[in-house]
């Protein structure tokens, strides 16, 4: 799990917004720029060349 000090200071880097958890806390969202950053081992991976694009995926952060 994510320790919520990191996540308070975590921001997209291709925009630089605030990023979320999902729901299945396995991913950060970036809600402006409709991209998921993948968590491995506990450990976000903030690489734009990694990301997901949610583009009509539907998929909802938690809030």
């Amino acid at each position: 799990m994510l320790d919520r000090k990191l996540l308070d200071i975590l921001v997209c880097p291709v925009c630089k917004a605030e990023v979320a958890l999902n729901r299945a806390k396995d991913g950060l969202i970036c809600s402006k720029c409709k991209l998921e950053y993948p968590i491995q081992d506990d450990i976000p991976v903030m690489l734009p060349d990694e990301a997901r694009s949610l583009e009509g995926s539907g998929t909802e952060e938690e809030g």
